[in-house]
């Protein structure tokens, strides 16, 4: 079946009415998304973003939108003319319209995950394909809902110095682990254990199927839902004398947890810390520099950055 996308732009001041005027004419599953919802989000949540470009800024100003979807058959196109004619009403807003086929949405986005050669030693493919290792530590992945592909170049950044650093023997821990890849590329490296954690429920399930698909049992690999730096619980579990910690975060989450990762690590360990955008790498750099940490190697590509520091 296909479907008619409707997107309807108006003044915040009008939006509670238009979307009344909507129910009233039939048209249900409305989307609202609101100006202050966004300004919210980004004064609440800088733990999830690190850079928010202009023309979006710009395209939220102002504006609330309505979205909603129509059948593309002669009652959607009814709909469509009488949400239309409610727009007189409305003279500052804006009516745009699109047709959207069906489609498998879950994995249709697989066709662009392929096998990826990292750094010397590293292969990472997705679950579902098939490749061959060439002689390479394969690292299978299913990411799901969470970050962690690979195909990110602050995720790659992390994997080269992971390729570089761990020989065998070390213990990790990941702050941030989303999928798990930075935590069970190590483990397959030669690691002999990782813990793990995220503020994201979601990816201590996909962390543990990852690690599954890839041979690693809990024995080995332990992940966790929470904040290891402010939950005394978790850090009591997680304990200390780690070879690496690392996060591939945003640049105010490394700022914050820079001078907290020191007693996690033994002596002589590194901090690997990724996911900084280059406009703040120099602001990122000072203050691990502040926080006692030197910088031994600095990793950069496609506009963001990795500091590896001991």
């Amino acid at each position: 079946m296909n479907w008619i996308e409707v997107h309807i732009d108006t003044r915040p001041d009008r939006l509670d009415d238009l979307c009344a005027r909507l129910e009233a004419a039939g048209v249900t599953g409305l989307v609202i998304d609101d100006e202050a919802d966004f300004k919210d989000f980004l004064e609440n949540n800088h733990q999830y973003w690190d850079y928010v470009d202009d023309e979006l800024l710009r395209e939220k100003k102002g504006l609330c939108r309505v979205t909603f979807y129509l059948s593309d058959d002669a009652e959607g196109e009814k709909q469509l003319r009488d949400a239309e004619a409610l727009l007189a009403d409305f003279p500052a807003s804006r009516l745009t319209r699109s047709a959207v086929q069906d489609a498998d949405w879950e994995n249709n986005w697989k066709q662009f995950y392929k096998p990826m050669e990292i750094a010397e030693r590293l292969l990472v493919i997705p679950q579902w394909e098939q490749s061959e290792s060439k002689g390479r530590v394969e690292l299978r992945l299913n990411p799901g809902l969470t970050f962690g592909t690979g195909s990110h170049a602050t995720t790659r950044l992390c994997l080269q110095a992971l390729d570089k650093h761990i020989r065998g023997g070390e213990r990790v821990l990941d702050l941030g682990c989303g999928s798990g890849i930075l935590s069970i590329a190590a483990l397959l490296l030669g690691a002999k254990e990782a813990f793990a954690c995220d503020i994201d429920d979601k990816c201590v399930d996909v962390a543990y199927e990852n690690a599954a698909i890839n041979g690693i049992g809990r024995d080995r690999y332990t992940v966790r839902w929470g904040n290891v730096v402010t939950d005394r619980a978790l850090q009591a579990e997680f304990g200390g004398a780690y070879d690496v910690v690392v996060a591939n975060i945003v640049a105010d989450v490394i700022m914050g947890i820079s001078p907290q990762v020191r007693p996690f690590l033994k002596a002589g360990g590194l901090f690997l810390c990724s996911g900084i955008i280059d406009d703040r790498a120099d602001e990122v750099a000072a203050c691990l520099r502040r926080d006692g940490w030197d910088i031994a190697e600095t990793r950069q590509s496609e506009g963001w950055f990795s500091f590896l520091c001991r």
